[in-house]
């Protein structure tokens, strides 16, 4: 048959690994006729793809490979030929791609086209990344393992069909049922750049077919399609029953689909049946016994049957055909019928059989699941059949018997889907039935009958006794649909039926195609439009499904049995698929299934010592091998990675220093060269080294970045030749929108000398106000005379850095070792960020969800204004932001419209009347849970999220003063009263609590304390507890964020086909507040009984509410007094058998979705409630400590949320919805492109945000639109926005930095109106390469007023609605190549004549000053705003872009010979170690103390403690199938860095410090070498780690099985043999000693 789908070629991918260390991946669909190169970025690998033809887009394969490689195989590395790609992950230094690369089309063509491949070899390709990202040694490990996952033979795909819905699937192949998609966490990385498709959707289990049928008979195709369910994924012993998913170990959803193969132009008759095949939906698990021949089968004890009900009503939503109104009897059937599910039980049952008691506890759940009154619409039946105990009793033929009389009745009542695929969609209005297409394939289904109800069958493990009753049962059923197709299976040797022309009552139904009529004489006669031939005789005379109620030997004697082999011959392969998935070894008792045939005797004789040794293979995989299967399983799904992979950032940083980024200012260099440093930004020549002046005190980079960003961290890599000294000691970081906005970031930050080639990496926090400095953080910490106390539990001293997303230029100063004694060298420079979505925002296409829904209120409410207020955000218990519960209306004035009355739409050319300017809007609303970040919400409710109303609160907080007050007040009530004496930890942390509650920061908190006598340190609840109570703490803390985690991302995961709903009865944390206090009423516990905050009680609010039960001392307490839900998952005993607070192998439940996996010898139901007088205190610290963390981690997102509504409300000036309003009315893009290509006239923009920038401020009138609205794309932004000059300028300097270097051929100017003869503006044109205006040339100066005539500046516009806006086109006489364009446009003076320069002038000869400068005043001005002024709406640049790195210089010539020459000069001076006598370590390994004297201590190396991802419970969850991750994550916004002091003895015995260096990142083991200021001499050297400490911990997998260490730090900060001391000397002087001057 052949396929409506035809594919002109198959899929090709090709990775191609450069000399230069470089990876591109050439995809071309079999779906498109071009081809797509996607670039690994090498540093962060991070995908990247721009969709610019001729750059990475291509028209064929060989054209895109010849691009890669200049043309040259000799670039060449390694490449790979692949036939798809199943995922990609970017793994901190390694990035892992996993591609097929050899398929089977395992079904070759569906009924309407699409095959589906099964992979049959496959291979992960790893790319080593730049990025100095230091894993443990368990991470690496487990990257290992994930690379060692069995994927070949058991996972399948297919390109164009949805085959993760039974067939025919009504949804198109890129919105998948996510329950079978495997590879979704590996698939995202593609949607992010916008080529979801290139990334195949995987499903694991089996999918063949086979054709049968006889001589003389029509052929037939039966295919056999197994999902394996990925919601409760894991091995034998460790995914069995149900888990807090919702789902059962080994789920299986099997389909068996049988058509008829036509030609092309004809219909295509098919018929489905699907059953599914899992263990016992309920919470029960088996241990292994090493001297038991059997594995020791347990239920648990409480609450067994929790999650079974919502188990059911996902298989009844999944095969509900009710709403189709086609149910298999082929009656409409809307009203009284329910939803049958039949579960077919296999277990062992009898007297003494270990699995009776799952048998009874499978009853009694179904029992439960009816009177719960859950599934109202839904028939649940269970039918127990003991299969082995009937075989041994009775035979494999009377069992098989036996089996058939008890699926006859649940088979008839759920029926098959029956339909034919339609060539054609013409007269679709004849069929009688559901109808439906999609663009994925040219005809249409229909679909005359759905199978209403599935079958469930099930054994202990869902394998072989399984696999062998769902054949015998999906036997009968495919022999009815071979009936109702037309094929008959009946052989010669049948006997005993009926006449034919009597049929006991029953008249079959035609097969498609087919007609029945009468003749002239009345006799009947049927009809085959198919083949166009006539019978007699009816095609299908049978009984329906007749051979149910034959025996085995009839059964045999009466069917073609070639049919049959191949039937089961599927089965074979798919049992051997799920039992190698589920067990790691092949089905058995698998010769049942060859019955019919000759050879089923033969294969008993030995299948009784083939399945001992799968029984031992069995033994041994699960008891030595499973754990890593299981860990395997998980990564590759992408869950519990912040167990597995705890410091792997799952999204990457951009590298934004790439180019077309480029230098602003030329790099000096020792030796001429051309490329004026552009080498140091590209990745082509990693082993540069540059080579500065030696007479340079320090040396300046500007750098402009490809595209604006937020700045997160500066990566160097140390180049230097035998001196390692000749490398910068220190860099100060500037950066900024701007030349003019340059704001310092980091001063002084240390550069240790490393061995040549070590990249490093330097965190950077944005700019800090020098007061908040002064009073928190680091700054007040250097202030003091003596080091504090490191912050163990949480940053109390968090200093908050300016975030902001249109960060364009950078400004590095370098300074060397030893002022102008030697040059300094470089290495490539590379600056990590984050950019916006800005394609999205511009196109509206592939926004993320809730940015244009959310993100217009939160325009209105701040405005301009810095102050907002990011917490007054409404979020519902969804985790969804919701309305504000208020808002009252500020009037603002009205925004004057400029130099005229008349506005003109830009594209159409309409007169518009201008709207008011939208007034502001003040929105008091309380913040109930989730995400902040306002365009990252999730529809579903995951898990524990921020709940609590009080949760910054707005109400009472109308300014940053009123959120202070109200925090002053509560430090009176808490602190106050002490007189001198300590707060406790509860009343420390409550006072935390309520400043991040107010939305304060550290040091408005420290500001305000201290403004009524308050020491900060007083509050810290850091210093509150003793080590020890520390250590304990944090580990208590860390586990419940843990299983915060689990439990959150658990409830995603059961969300799936199921309806949200958030069953939680207590907040997570249910941390009281300060005002709160007992309810009161039937509370008998009044744990929270204290004095009132303002002096009345708050017990009335909530004496209504019913109380609840603690489950421990069984008293009724109210809401207040109980401790939060996480303190069940800590103090529970809710699965039999977990140990450890974070074990994910407890015996009986997968570490995925299992209570083993949320606690620790849970006692209780996770639905009940403890009072907090009956939990411990550790529980209840951990629990306060948690919410503070989450709080803290909300605030950062909220400043993420207000830094990115600010960047796109000065980008383009608007807030989205009016933005996507405006966008509404030119829907049609075709005349949008035609407009734009009559801008252009053939020629590219080159000056289009985001790609290019301004340099330089521009000067703007309040209330007009921001300056970067100028180039934004022409349909983008309101449609009545346009940038204006103060009145009092009347002149404005533009320096435009281009998307690349160009060749410039003109510039437009788009007016928002017509320019009258007063504010037609002179235009002067300068081009250059660099910021310096005295190295730019003019290219000419035009009269906007000579080149428009009179008549065009006046004339009323068109309203066709095709009229060109109005725009002045400005052509240069030859092009001008250059990266830099500056445009003066200056009013015209009244009265002046005016001159053509363009016409009349050479413009590259004039004779007045080109680089006189304009006239600025000051935007301040007292002139009347209405008269004429500068403006414009865009302004374009127009011209041919040039490709590829432009300026990369060779490393080949005289220049690169004197290099090399200079650097393998031996340094004059060489480090030697400085004996130490001893040296002892104090303070929980932070200091390092040494003393003098002949010892030499081992060589010093990076920390190997590692920063996890994960430091608290979710306040929502951003899943890893998120097609919008967050943002920008936590440890992004604020950094974690670290520091060393040193401090030495003076003569007069007392310790100074004499350094402090700041520690960047880098591998473990990288040896760093630090410089003091100066030469010291000294018997005893003090070394302390400093910083934030608490962000560091221990790779979980080389921490010890004890729950908690004595120590609250990582063992990996200890400064144990990590620092030795080094002295200088001239190594022919070694009898001479040196000073002290190096560490």
């Amino acid at each position: 048959m052949e396929s409506p789908v035809v594919d002109s070629r198959d899929t090709s991918v090709v990775v191609v690994t450069l000399d230069s260390g470089e990876v591109h991946i050439v995809v071309s669909l079999s779906s498109r006729s071009d081809t797509q190169v996607i670039y690994v970025d090498p540093t962060t690998g991070v995908l990247r793809y721009k969709g610019r033809l001729g750059e990475d887009v291509f028209n064929s394969e060989r054209e895109a490979l010849d691009f890669i490689t200049n043309g040259s195989r000799l670039m060449w590395k390694s490449i790979t030929y692949a036939k798809a790609i199943l995922g990609y992950a970017a793994l901190g230094s390694v990035g892992l791609l996993l591609v097929a690369t050899k398929l089977s089309r395992s079904i070759p063509d569906l009924p309407g086209g699409g095959s589906i491949y099964t992979v049959l070899e496959s291979k992960w390709i790893k790319i080593s990344l730049h990025c100095p990202q230091p894993h443990g040694k368990g991470e690496v490990k487990n990257m290992q393992e994930l690379t060692e996952l069995d994927i070949d033979g058991k996972h399948y795909f297919c390109e164009h069909r949805d085959i993760t819905r039974p067939f025919p699937s009504q949804d198109p192949v890129d919105k998948p049922d996510d329950e079978f998609v495997w590879n979704g966490w590996l698939s995202v990385p593609f949607k992010y750049i916008g080529l979801p498709q290139h990334c195949v959707i995987l499903l694991q289990g089996f999918a063949e077919c086979r054709s049968f049928g006889s001589l003389g008979q029509k052929e037939g195709i039966i295919a056999l399609i197994a999902r394996r369910s990925r919601l409760h994924p894991g091995t034998r012993y460790l995914a069995r029953g149900m888990n807090s998913c919702f789902s059962t170990g080994n789920e299986v959803e099997c389909e068996q689909v049988v058509w008829v193969p036509r030609k092309t132009d004809q219909s295509v008759p098919f018929s489905t049946y699907i059953w599914r095949r899992g263990t016992i939906p309920i919470w029960w698990g088996a241990e292994l016994k090493i001297t038991a021949a059997e594995a020791e089968i347990y239920v648990a004890e409480h609450e067994p049957y929790r999650g079974s009900a919502q188990y059911y009503k996902r298989l009844s939503k999944r095969y509900d055909a009710r709403k189709f109104g086609l149910l298999s009897t082929g009656v409409n059937q809307k009203g009284n019928s329910l939803v049958p599910i039949y579960c077919i039980n296999l277990l062992k049952y009898g007297e003494g059989k270990s699995e009776s008691i799952l048998v009874r506890h499978f009853e009694e759940s179904l029992n439960y699941v009816r009177s719960s009154g859950q599934l109202p619409d839904t028939k649940i039946v269970l039918i127990n059949y003991d299969w082995h105990g009937t075989v041994k009793l009775r035979g494999e033929q009377l069992t098989i018997e036996g089996l058939w009389r008890l699926l006859k009745a649940p088979t008839i009542s759920i029926g098959t889907s029956e339909g034919d695929y339609l060539p054609s969609r013409q007269r679709l209005s004849d069929c009688r039935g559901e109808v439906f297409y999609t663009d994925e394939y040219v005809g249409a289904f229909f679909l005359r009958t759905r199978q209403n109800g599935v079958l469930r069958f099930n054994c202990a493990d869902s394998l072989d006794r399984t696999n062998a009753a769902s054949y015998f049962g999906s036997l009968q059923v495919f022999v009815e649909q071979c009936r109702r197709l037309g094929i008959s299976l009946d052989s010669d040797m049948s006997f005993g039926y009926q006449p034919v022309d009597n049929y006991g009552g029953y008249i079959a139904p035609l097969p498609p195609g087919w007609e029945k009529r009468s003749d002239g004489a009345g006799r009947t006669l049927f009809i085959d439009h198919n083949t166009k031939t006539t019978s007699w005789n009816h095609p299908c005379p049978d009984k329906p499904w007749k051979r149910f109620d034959m025996s085995f030997e009839e059964f045999k004697r009466s069917t073609i049995l070639s049919p049959i082999s191949q039937l089961a011959g599927l089965f074979l392969l798919a049992g051997d698929i799920h039992a190698t998935l589920y067990t790691g070894s092949k089905a058995m008792h698998s010769q049942i299934l060859s019955i019919f045939t000759e050879e089923g005797g033969k294969f008993k004789q030995f299948s009784a010592a083939q399945n001992m040794k799968i029984t031992l293979q069995r033994r041994y995989k699960n008891t030595i091998v499973d754990s890593s299967r299981q860990k395997q399983l998980e990564m590759f799904i992408g869950i519990r990675l912040f167990k597995h992979l705890p410091s792997i950032p799952l999204y990457p940083l951009h590298v934004l220093s790439r180019p077309p980024a480029c230098f602003l200012k030329p790099v000096p260099n020792i030796f001429p060269s051309t490329s004026d440093g552009l080498n140091l930004l590209s990745v082509k020549r990693k082993e540069l080294i540059w080579v500065c002046p030696q007479e340079a005190n320090v040396v300046e980079v500007f750098l402009y970045l490809s595209e604006p960003c937020h700045v997160c961290e500066l990566l160097l890599t140390v180049s230097h030749g035998s001196d390692d000294l000749t490398s910068p000691s220190t860099v100060d970081v500037r950066y900024g929108r701007d030349l003019d906005g340059l704001k310092l970031v980091l001063e002084g930050a240390s550069i240790p000398q490393c061995a040549n080639g070590t990249n490093i990496v330097i965190p950077l926090l944005g700019p800090v106000s020098s007061e908040d400095m002064a009073v928190t953080g680091a700054g007040a910490r250097l202030a003091s005379s003596e080091a504090s106390r490191p912050s163990l539990l949480y940053d109390f001293e968090e200093l908050e850095g300016e975030l902001d997303f249109l960060t364009r230029v950078v400004r590095l100063t370098f300074y060397p070792p030893i002022s102008g004694k030697t040059p300094i060298t470089l290495g490539e420079i590379e600056v990590l960020g984050v950019s916006l979505p800005w394609k999205g925002v511009f196109t509206a296409d592939d926004l993320p969800a809730g940015l244009s829904a959310h993100a217009s209120p939160h325009q209105r409410e701040k405005g301009v204004n810095d102050n907002y207020n990011p917490f007054s955000i409404d979020l519902n218990a969804n985790g969804d932001l919701g309305s504000s519960i208020s808002s009252k209306k500020v009037p603002t004035p009205v925004q004057s419209a400029g130099t005229s009355n008349n506005w003109l739409d830009l594209l159409t050319g309409e007169s518009i009347e201008p709207d008011p300017m939208p007034q502001a809007e003040v929105h008091n609303s309380e913040l109930g849970g989730g995400d902040l970040l306002t365009f990252l919400d999730h529809a579903v409710d995951q898990g524990p999220t921020v709940t609590d109303n009080r949760l910054f609160q707005s109400q009472d907080i109308k300014s940053s003063t009123g959120g202070v007050k109200e925090y002053i007040e509560f430090a009176k009530f808490i602190a106050l009263p002490k007189a001198g004496g300590e707060l406790n930890f509860i009343e420390a942390m409550k006072l935390e609590t309520e400043r991040l509650r107010l939305n304060l920061s550290a040091a408005e908190r420290d500001r305000a304390l201290l403004s009524i006598g308050i020491d900060p340190a007083s509050i810290n609840p850091n210093l509150l507890l003793d080590d020890h109570s520390i250590a304990r703490l944090c580990g208590v803390s860390n586990s419940l964020a843990m299983l915060g985690q689990t439990a959150a991302e658990d409830k995603v995961t059961a969300s799936n086909g199921l309806e949200n709903g958030n069953d939680s009865t207590i907040d997570f944390w249910n941390v009281a507040g300060i005002e709160e206090t007992c309810l009161g009423g039937m509370c008998e516990v009044r744990a929270e009984e204290k004095k009132s905050f303002r002096g009345s009680s708050s017990r009335s609010s909530g004496a209504s509410e019913s109380p609840f039960i603690c489950s421990d001392c069984q008293r009724k307490v109210c809401r207040v007094c109980c401790a939060g839900s996480g303190a069940i998952l800590l103090t529970g005993n809710y699965f039999k058998g977990s140990s450890g607070v974070d074990n994910g192998s407890g015996r009986g439940g997968s570490s995925h979705g299992n209570q083993a996996d949320l606690g620790a010898s849970q006692s209780v139901s996770p639905d009940a409630v403890v009072c907090k007088q009956c939990c411990r205190d550790i529980i209840l610290y951990a629990l306060s400590l948690d919410y503070v963390r989450v709080l803290v981690s909300s605030r950062r997102s909220a400043q993420v949320a207000s830094a990115v509504l600010k960047a796109l409300d000065h980008a383009v000036g608007f807030s989205l919805d009016g933005s996507l309003a405006g966008r509404s009315k030119f829907s049609d893009r075709s005349r949008t492109d035609k407009l734009s290509s009559q801008f252009l006239n053939g020629q590219e923009s080159l000056a289009e945000f985001p790609y290019a920038s301004f340099l330089h401020s521009v000067e703007t009138a309040a209330g007009a639109a921001h300056p970067l609205s100028l180039l934004a794309p022409l349909d983008s932004g309101p449609q009545h926005s346009y940038w204006r000059a103060p009145s009092s300028c009347d002149a404005v300097e533009f320096a435009i930095v281009l998307s690349n270097l160009s060749d410039v051929s003109g510039v437009i100017l788009v007016s928002p109106s017509s320019y009258s003869d007063v504010d037609a503006p002179t235009v002067q044109v300068w081009a250059s390469n660099k910021i310096s205006k005295e190295e730019r040339s003019c290219v000419g100066k035009w009269d906007t007023q000579s080149i428009l005539t009179s008549s065009e500046l006046n004339r009323p516009a068109k309203s066709d609605g095709n009229n060109v806006p109005r725009h002045v086109k400005i052509s240069f006489r030859n092009s001008v190549r250059c990266r830099v364009i500056w445009l003066t446009l200056r009013l015209p003076h009244i009265g002046s004549s005016s001159v053509n320069f363009g016409t009349d002038f050479n413009l590259l000869s004039l004779d007045e000053n080109p680089f006189s400068q304009p006239n600025r005043r000051a935007s301040s001005g007292g002139a009347d705003s209405r008269g004429p002024c500068l403006h414009a709406r865009r302004i374009l640049v127009v011209g041919t872009l040039l490709k590829g790195e432009i300026g990369l210089t060779s490393s080949e010539g005289p220049d690169y010979l004197k290099l090399k020459s200079w650097l393998e000069r031996p340094p004059k001076m060489n480090r030697f170690k400085v004996p130490i006598e001893a040296e002892r370590l104090m303070d929980n390994d932070l200091v390092l103390e040494q003393f003098l004297s002949p010892a030499s201590p081992l060589l010093a190396d990076a920390f190997s403690a590692i920063k996890p991802r994960v430091t608290h419970s979710p306040s929502s969850i951003v899943t890893n199938w998120d097609p919008w991750p967050p943002l920008l994550e936590d440890r992004h916004v604020n950094p974690a860095v670290l520091y060393i002091q040193v401090s030495i003895l003076q003569e007069s015995h007392s310790m100074v410090t004499i350094a402090e260096y700041r520690l960047p990142v880098a591998k473990p083991g990288t040896a760093m070498y630090f410089d003091f200021p100066r030469q010291i001499q000294t018997q005893r050297v003090s070394f302390r780690l400093l910083g934030d400490i608490a962000a560091f911990r221990d790779d979980p997998s080389e921490v010890d099985d004890s729950d908690f260490r004595s120590s609250p730090v990582a063992a990996g900060l200890s400064l144990s043999s990590r620092i030795k001391l080094y002295y200088y000397a001239d190594p022919y002087e070694l009898g001479k000693w040196a000073s002290l001057s190096a560490i």
